[in-house]
């Protein structure tokens, strides 16, 4: 397997990491483990997660069974503060305090002491990048976090980010973590020359858009059981639209025409796109994930690149995958 350094850092990752999104709600702990278990002995070395998902229990999970296993340092640990953990004004946001106190509160959880990648799990227009900065500064400076980043930032932040680290001598940011599939392309236009100008790694989310691309909206009947737009609702329910599903039900035709399962042509052409370094599947039981693992050591053809373009054309978007970032204006 190709390994890939992650920004312009020493660290390399494999080129697909495990999301624990589902960790706990809807797959069991048992499942969980031995997802984490079957993903490292198939090369997969990094695996996302964030403070706040069932309460903190996928950290937990994560905790346990790289505990179990014995093989805390093998894997690379990315976990994210911003969203609420409690009902206080100061238990959210990207302040000093909740920042130093979430920190804490992870290292507990996962049963570490240090977190590889913390990132901000979205921009705080509120609170002046430099106390962000200088909080993530003091935790890498105190050995509990290695690299920081961002998720779901604008390209104009994470520039200011890397403008407030140089002036200040804070740390900088290794990678952004953006929404990035087939149906929604729009950090083509600025964040990926950004990062690639920059060095900065992406690890992008939703590679499948949420079933679109993987054929679970051929019938027409409206959500599946156990989607994200069923089981959430909200924001996930609005990402999925018409238009949204006929573009994902074309490039599962051109799936088949090449002969691949849609699911993996989409992580195919995710992990293979100019710039990202990894994507981020988040399978719900063990086959979805056995399903994923060949594709570690497969290449895009570029005649199917090509194919991709002509479906949804590069920089463009037809489905809302910025829908939970207050500042992207553009409405689709």
């Amino acid at each position: 397997m190709e390994y890939r350094y992650l920004g312009r850092s020493g660290v390399k990752v494999s080129p697909l990491c495990l999301g624990a999104d589902n960790f706990a709600n809807p797959t069991p702990e048992k499942e969980s483990i031995r997802m984490i278990d079957r993903a490292m002995e198939a090369g997969i070395n990094i695996i996302d997660t964030r403070n706040s998902y069932m309460k903190g229990e996928s950290e937990r999970i994560i905790g346990r069974a790289l505990a179990q296993s014995g093989r805390r340092n093998a894997m690379i640990i990315a976990t994210k503060v911003h969203y609420p953990v409690g009902p206080g004004p100061n238990d959210r946001g990207n302040s000093r305090l909740h920042i130093l106190k979430a920190c804490e509160d992870s290292l507990k959880r996962l049963q570490t002491d240090h977190i590889d990648l913390y990132q901000t799990h979205r921009p705080d227009f509120d609170v002046p990048l430099e106390e962000t900065l200088g909080a993530m500064t003091d935790l890498v400076r105190q050995g509990k976090v290695r690299y920081i980043g961002s998720s779901t930032a604008p390209a104009w932040k994470v520039m200011e980010g890397i403008m407030v680290s140089e002036l200040r001598g804070f740390s900088r940011y290794v990678s952004e973590q953006p929404p990035y599939n087939l149906l929604d392309r729009r950090i083509e236009n600025e964040l990926v020359p950004l990062c690639q100008s920059y060095n900065l790694g992406i690890i992008c989310w939703s590679p499948l858009a949420m079933g679109m691309l993987a054929g679970r909206y051929l019938d027409g009947q409206g959500f599946p059981e156990e989607s994200r737009a069923t089981l959430r609702g909200g924001i996930y329910a609005k990402r999925v639209t018409p238009r949204a599903v006929a573009a994902g039900n074309r490039f599962v035709a051109l799936a088949k025409e090449i002969d691949l399962p849609p699911a993996q042509l989409a992580i195919l052409w995710n992990k293979d796109q100019p710039g990202i370094t990894a994507p981020i599947i988040g399978p719900r039981t063990m086959d979805q994930l056995e399903h994923l693992l060949p594709f570690l050591e497969m290449r895009l053809e570029d005649s199917v690149r090509a194919a991709c373009d002509e479906l949804v054309p590069p920089g463009s978007a037809v489905a809302d995958f910025h829908n939970s970032a207050p500042w992207m204006k553009m409405k689709l």
